[in-house]
Parts: structure tokens; sequence; C-alpha cells
């Protein structure tokens, strides 16, 4: 007779489905599932804040298919980390959280952290449910994981009461569950897919929309084929960025705003009509713009606006539908239009601009100075995580991709805090995996300091990510040193700092070195380029690059104000 506790059978489950990382914080009643965790061979990753180790288990989704586990303790740990579990379900992206909860016996008596933890986590999840007993257990984390990855993908959420995870029970009475296999693939009704293709050739200002549901789904070697023979221009979203590489001669990124707002027919793949994309909506798109929509989800049809053909399916099933049809047509978009001949021009202007700014020789820097140094050093095929405000919106435009999934950011809601989870698990995945590839993540200095002490976590692990923190002493914008000090004598400054400045040239280098790794204090280019070569050859410890820029430095002027803009 074998005797089994909770926490080895929630360990074995997560690991006969398949589950390979774990993040978390351990207390009561958690800590020996986490050491199942292990035992089983499940690499765990002990992170600072739950809210971080949530976003680090759902990029591992993102990354893999497969998703993490988050493991949190009961009450305020569970609540922590609902802005995870939040994300992850709009980014689409697969996890698994596992919750401890008060004794089931001591329910409703005000029992520590006690806390309806199953119904909260039903608002942020597909999925949620605590065991009936330790025999369930194998059962509801294979319908939890296979929950993330069915269907459209998302958070689940399995509730371990602190009562069962040291209770035992007989493997023989636990019933056996097997891995459960990956998602059915389906294709498209085949004359939709015909439909989908005239509706193609009858274009005349033709455009590609990749979404990070085509880098979720694998689509890359079809989509590449079908734009290269199609000849049709493409433009990427923030996350469907490396699909194609940026510097493919069809990628019009360059030109977004003028492709989106002018063309007729948009072939929209794995991406939503949300605020990303301006909903779909005059005046950024055309008014009679023609949508042939590819999704999962079929209630995703049709939202904001009605698609001219929706092809439901696997993304990458048919994106190969549509390339067969495509060159069993023969077709292909000619390079010679007028359509591409504006492209181009304006990708031309806008390079120009955007050079000018770079080749400024001011100190301190701006933003496209700083993003265009960095973008030389960079290697080709590392990862770059990036948040902030004009840090990410800037450094999306100048910091190329060359391969599918490996650009993350605050997604689709808007999240600012994810970055050093998203980098501590690249990073751990990228050490299981052994590519040698790096890590770099981007941040502005406001959302650097909503994980901030998970720099602690990359020295533990000696995860050698490079952190540059583009810091312009606020959010948006801030003040120099000078101003802040005639602020400060001006009287009390709760009543006299704008709101969105923060301390001027805060060390956050400093932040790095306390814990063993690699700070740099940049104020000049020079500087700048030279510990990015260092942080970039060392392989051993996490580094720091604390880039001092100009307060007042902006994004160039847009053609349309962007959606989240305030009144200031």
């Amino acid at each position: 007779m074998e005797e089994l506790t909770g926490a080895q059978l929630v360990a074995e489950a997560l690991k006969t489905q398949n589950v390979e990382y774990m993040f978390g914080i351990v207390g009561v009643p958690v800590i020996e599932v986490a050491m199942a965790a292990q035992a089983a061979g499940i690499k765990y990753v002990g992170m600072r804040n739950e809210q971080a180790a949530c976003y680090a288990a759902s990029a591992i989704g993102y990354l893999t298919g497969r998703p993490g586990a988050c493991l949190v303790v009961s009450g305020p740990g569970l609540i922590h980390a609902l802005g995870g579990m939040a994300n992850a379900n709009m980014n689409c992206w697969p996890l698994v959280v596992i919750g401890g909860s008060s004794d089931q016996n001591q329910e409703t008596q005000g029992a520590f952290q006690e806390f309806p933890q199953v119904e909260a986590c039903r608002l942020y999840s597909k999925f949620s449910a605590r065991p009936s007993g330790l025999d369930a257990i194998p059962s509801v984390i294979e319908k939890a994981v296979r929950t993330s990855m069915y269907g459209r993908p998302g958070a689940c959420y399995v509730d371990i009461s602190g009562d069962m995870v040291n209770a035992k029970v007989d493997r023989s009475k636990v019933r056996v569950v097997s891995c459960c296999p990956p998602p059915p693939m389906s294709l498209a009704d085949d004359m939709a897919v015909a439909e989908a293709v005239s509706v193609l050739k009858g274009a005349k200002r033709p455009l590609v929309i990749i979404g990070k549901g085509a880098a979720y789904g694998r689509a890359e070697a079809a989509l590449r084929e079908l734009v290269e023979t199609s000849r049709l221009p493409f433009l990427p979203t923030p996350m469907g960025k490396g699909v194609l590489p940026d510097d493919h001669p069809n990628c019009v990124a360059a030109a977004r705003s003028r492709a989106l707002l002018q063309a007729d027919v948009v072939v929209l793949l794995g991406a939503r009509l949300n605020w990303i994309l301006h909903f779909g909506l005059a005046p950024r798109f055309h008014p009679h713009v023609k949508v042939i929509q590819v999704d999962l989800c079929a209630e995703e049809m049709g939202n904001n606006v009605r698609p001219a053909v929706a092809l439901l399916g696997d993304i990458n099933a048919v994106v190969t539908q549509l390339l067969n049809c495509v060159r069993k047509d023969g077709w292909k978009y000619p390079s010679d239009t007028e359509w591409w001949s504006t492209l181009k021009e304006k990708i031309t202007v806008n390079a120009k601009i955007s050079k000018a700014l770079a080749l400024q020789s001011t100190v301190p820097m701006n933003y496209y100075t700083v993003f265009h140094h960095v973008a030389e050093l960079l290697p080709s095929d590392c990862i770059i995580v990036s948040e902030g405000a004009n840090t990410m919106d800037i450094g999306r435009t100048m910091l190329h991709n060359y391969l599918p999934r490996h650009r993350l950011d605050a997604g689709t809601f808007g999240t600012m805090g994810v970055g050093l989870g998203f980098a501590i698990a690249a990073a751990a995945l990228e050490r299981g995996q052994n590519k040698s590839q790096r890590i770099v993540c981007v941040e502005g200095d406001s959302a650097f300091g909503f994980s901030g002490m998970e720099v602690e976590t990359m020295c533990r692990y000696n995860l050698p990510v490079v952190i540059i923190v583009v810091n312009n002493n606020g959010i948006y914008s801030g003040v120099d040193p000078e101003t802040w000090k005639e602020m400060a004598k001006m009287g009390d400054l709760t009543t006299i700092a704008p709101p969105v400045t923060l301390l001027p040239e805060a060390r956050y280098d400093e932040v790095m070195t306390a814990f063993g790794g690699r700070g740099f204090l940049v104020r000049t280019v020079e500087e700048l380029r030279s510990a990015l070569q260092l942080s970039l050859s060392d392989w051993e410890r996490p580094s720091l690059l604390n880039v001092l820029i100009d307060p007042a430095s902006d994004r160039k002027q847009q053609e349309f104000p962007w959606l989240t803009r305030s009144n200031l």
C-alpha cells in the first residue's frame, strides 16, 4: 500500500499534464505543494509578489503553448494573483493557478485568511473549482490544464484547502488520468475560404494584419508562404511582431496609420478589433473597409465590424487553406500598384523623421537616440520584453523582432508591471532549453517600479536578464533635479509636485547591485553602448542599465492622437 499526500497528488498531476514550470510565493498552507513539485521534476521559481508570479506563469503558457503553474497562499495571496489571471484571460494565454485555502472544517468561522476563492476566481478565469476529495485532484488538474488550452486559451483556478495538503490517500483509490492531448484543430469552411480569396482579389488596397494569436498558433511558416506567394503588404500588432521578420520587404509597420486608414480589404489573422486596432472604425480605418476575419472563437466574429467573410478555425490551418487556394488560383498582388507606392513613400518619410531624432547628440538623450543605439547592439534572436508608455510605444517601432514569440509587452489589457515577471519566465525557459538567447527587458522607470524587487529573484537564480530602464523621472514625463529642488522649497510636495513625477535620477541601478547583479548609470551614448555590450557578454548574472533621458522627451508628432491620451 502506497499513501500519497494531497501535495504530492497536485504535483504529480501537474507533471503528468506536462506542466514544467511553477512560479509562486510559499507559506501556509502550500509550502509542501512547492516541495512536492520540485520532487516531481517541476522547476519552481520563488517570486517576490504573487502578481509577478502569475505574470511569469502566463508567459510560459504563451511561449510554450502549455500552461505554467502559479502557486499562491490563501486570501491575500490569491487576491494578489487575480491581476495576473485577468491579464492572461485578456491576452488569451493558458495559465493554471493553484491556491491554498483555509481548512474546510473552519469555513464560515472566520478562519485564517478565509475568502470565497473559488467564487472570486470565476470572474477572472475559464474554470474555477475545488476538488471534492483527494482522489479527485488529478481529474480536476487535468480539466484545468485542458480548459486553459482548448478553445480560446485563458486562466484556470484550482483551490486546495489546507486540510487536503497533508491528508493522505491510498494510491489505488486515486483514478489515473493521462495527459490531455494538444487542442484539436478545426478548419474553416472551404466555400468561405474561396469567398475570402475572391474578396482579396478584388481589393485595390489590401492589408494583412498579423496578431499575437498567429504567434501563439505557430502560424509563422504558413503565413510567410502566404505573404510571399501573394505579395501582400502586412502589418503586425505589437506582439505579432516577429511572426514575420520586421525587416521583411512586405512589412509596412513604419506606415501603420496610412495602411490602416486607406486599406479597402483587411485580412485579420489572430487579432481583435479592439482598442489596439482602434475598433476597426473610422477615422482610423476606411469607413467601407471589408474585413476577412480569421479567429478560433466564434463569439469574436463581428465584434465592432461585421466581417465580409468569417473564417472560423485554427489559424495555422486556415492560413494553410488560404495559401492553397491562392496557389491553385495563381493570383499575386501586383508590386507596381499605387498602393505599394503610397506605403513605401510613407515608410521613407517616417524613417527620416525617426532617424533625425535618433542622431541628435544632445545630453540628456531622447528616446529615439537610446533606442537607435540599443537596436544596433541587440542580437537578432533576443527576446524583447517591453513595458511603459513612450518607452513601449517608441521601442516597438525601433526595436525589431525577427522571430515569432520574441516580444512580450503590456498586451491587450495594457498592464503595467508585467515586464520583470515575463522576463524571468523567458529566462527560465531559455535556460531549460539551452538556446543561448538573450532576454532584454526594456522598461520605463514607472513600469519598473511595479515589480522592481523581482531583480532579487533574477539574482537569486542567476538569470542573466539585461534590464534597460529608460528613466525620464516620471509617468509620461517628469522634471529635472533642479526643478524638483525648487518645488520642494515651495512647500509640501504632496500638494505641489505634479502627479506624473517620480524622484529625478533615481538610482535603479543600485537596486540591482544591492543583490549582486551589475548596475550601470548611463547618461551618454558612449556609456550606453559600453554598458550594453558588457551586459550582453555576461551570462553569469543579470544587469540593469539606468538610462537617464530628457524628462521632456516625447514621441514624434502623430497623425492621430493615441486613444488613451490625457487631457494634460
